[in-house]
């Protein structure tokens, strides 16, 4: 049973302490809590790429909203539930075909809602497209282009 108990080496570092007090406090779901994965953004010349690593996640569990200027990203776990387990929102489960619920030795993946937003200034908001593939979202942000004055003759009065 030991050997599945992940080791962590730990060194004297003035920052455990404050990992460990933030752990004790929060929990270990700190990344869970405040709703966070990573990203790139890739200048290409005449747009954006955003890369956002979301490995686990199937393409429904996926959102992309645009609101004004905003783009939000959306991400979300669910935990599958059993027979007589209550949901987040008190009621009780009814899947008859429900396997029993594992029961772990320890668990580290979190469920949970993740959530992030990006600004679209100077973006060509009608052009965005967006392709998930192993793990990671695309998201191509076509750059606005600038507007080019129209050449014009002024009358001369007088």
């Amino acid at each position: 049973m030991y050997t599945l108990t992940p080791f962590e080496r730990r060194s004297m570092d003035l920052f455990d302490a404050f990992h460990d007090l933030e752990n004790s406090l929060l929990g270990s779901r700190v990344p869970a809590a405040f709703g966070s994965f990573k990203t790139d953004i890739r200048d290409d010349g005449d747009s954006f790429t955003l890369e956002a690593e979301l490995p686990g996640f199937n393409k429904e569990d996926l959102k992309l909203d645009i609101e004004g200027d905003t783009l939000t990203l959306t991400a979300e776990h669910t935990e599958e539930t059993s027979q007589g387990e209550e949901n987040a929102d008190g009621a009780q489960a009814e899947n008859a075909d429900a396997k029993p619920r594992p029961t772990y030795i320890r668990r580290e993946r979190s469920y949970g809602s993740y959530k992030r937003s990006f600004s679209l200034d100077g973006i060509d908001i009608e052009g965005i497209g967006a392709e998930y593939k192993n793990g990671i979202l695309y998201v191509t942000l076509p750059k606005k282009q600038p507007e080019t004055p129209k050449a014009r003759r002024l009358e001369i009065k007088g």
